[in-house]
């Protein structure tokens, strides 16, 4: 991932101005500078309630690098209540409702910045989920309020734990350069033994066969 200063400081301004009156800005204004400096195309935020000051900081970096944002809510009674806290700029925000884990795992596994709200249940497993899913060829991972919510599931990355805010965790996901092998496809999923309560994700690959002429 290829660092941009000048991305990052046009993000860092204008998140300033969006949120003159947010009670954090710094945080929001660090997250967005990370974002656009990283050139990130596919930024993946998830919520524990509405989309707010993090979310515009996100916004913010997209309109540096072109990329998309994309936000998950848990519950749909969410989606018009982040609208509201957005204005105008929830037009540039793709929200989505459903389990984050899952869709990290499949959907948006080509997520090149993923920021998640460690006041999420579980999200730890999101964390996990997202380490797991994440495109080959590198990317980030922001866990915030991470001061109330303390995990530091590294794997062997590089993790951060920065104080500004509640704490940011940052963990850096190497570029692997193991993108599509043979022409196999993938698809990751999370199953739970319910006796023991233990979370195993697994991995099936499926493989196109050219059939042989008679």
């Amino acid at each position: 991932m290829a660092w941009s200063a000048e991305n990052a400081i046009k993000a860092y301004l204008q998140t300033v101005k969006m949120g003159k009156k947010a009670k954090e800005p710094d945080m929001s204004e660090f997250i967005s500078a990370l974002a656009a400096g990283n050139n990130a195309q596919l930024m993946v935020e998830a919520c524990s309630s509405t989309a707010g000051t993090t979310t515009l900081a996100l916004v913010a970096a997209a309109h540096q690098t072109g990329g998309r944002v994309v936000c998950i809510l848990s519950r749909p009674e969410e989606l018009r209540l982040s609208e509201d806290a957005l204005g105008a700029e929830s037009d540039c925000v793709e929200f989505v409702i459903g389990d984050a884990r899952s869709l990290l795992l499949n959907d948006y596994h080509g997520a090149d910045f993923v920021l998640i709200d460690c006041n999420l249940e579980e999200h730890d497993q999101i964390l996990r989920a997202a380490q797991v899913g994440l495109k080959p060829r590198g990317a980030v991972i922001m866990g915030y309020n991470a001061f109330r919510n303390r995990l530091l599931w590294t794997s062997g990355m590089r993790t951060d734990l920065l104080p500004i805010g509640d704490g940011l965790q940052i963990t850096r996901v190497p570029a692997s350069g193991m993108e599509g092998v043979c022409g196999r496809r993938s698809r990751w999923v999370v199953r739970v033994d319910q006796c023991t309560g233990e979370e195993h994700v697994f991995r099936i690959k499926s493989q196109h066969r050219k059939e042989l002429a008679a």
